[in-house]
């Protein structure tokens, strides 16, 4: 479980391809920005959000621990944007919550439920307007001043929409310090970016499913 408050951008040290899977080495920075040790504070077989997507160290190397690998399948290349990293490019990165951490973001399962795209960027003085197309099953559980994760990071959802083929989009203001800490400042229209809806909206969902279908609705 994360909180969608990324404690660093690493960038992609390596890119192993193996068969349909990739093994993925990220060089992380020293310390988090809170100043906490981040290189060398992680143990093998921990969980980390890697543009919001959960995965488990597999190696840890360096001579300060900072070369963190991560193992990606088939599965998790096809339904995330973590199949589009190069050398070089830069990865939001969060390590597991502990119990007892301050929850200042939202509750993240760091499971991607699809990717959208970057629609449009509207500067607003120092801060940017970042607007996003989201697929349907991403769309529809979205709510005006809910939380959504997008590459890892927890966000305030903005005028939420559906069209008539049920994909829709939503906005999102980033202040200038999301924008310096994350890949959320590097991103340009036509980016592709991970989407994670709030896990409290799946579970309303899924209960109300069957009484809706029952009333025809």
């Amino acid at each position: 479980m994360f909180t969608g408050l990324v404690e660093a951008k690493a960038v992609v040290h390596r890119l192993d391809e193996r068969g349909s899977d990739v093994r993925l080495t990220l060089a992380v920075p020293p310390a988090n920005g809170r100043g906490e040790p981040l290189a060398g504070d992680v143990k093998l077989g921990d969980s980390v959000a890697l543009n919001g997507c959960c995965l488990t160290v597999v190696e840890i190397a360096g001579p300060a621990g900072e070369l963190w690998s991560f193992e990606a399948g088939a599965e998790t290349l096809s339904r995330t944007n973590l199949g589009e990293l190069s050398e070089g490019r830069g990865v939001n990165v969060e390590r597991a919550l502990r119990a007892g951490d301050r929850l200042g973001g939202h509750l993240v399962q760091g499971h991607v439920d699809a990717v959208g795209t970057v629609a449009k960027l509207d500067r607003d003085g120092e801060w940017l307007n970042m607007h996003f197309t989201a697929p349907a099953n991403v769309a529809e559980l979205l709510v005006d001043k809910g939380s959504v994760c997008v590459d890892g990071v927890s966000l305030t959802v903005c005028e939420p929409h559906l069209g008539p083929d049920g994909d829709g989009g939503f906005y999102v203001a980033l202040i200038p310090h999301t924008l310096h800490e994350t890949t959320l400042g590097d991103r340009s229209v036509g980016d592709r970016v991970n989407f994670e809806a709030d896990v409290l909206g799946k579970y309303v969902q899924k209960l109300l499913a069957p009484h809706l279908a029952r009333a025809g609705r």
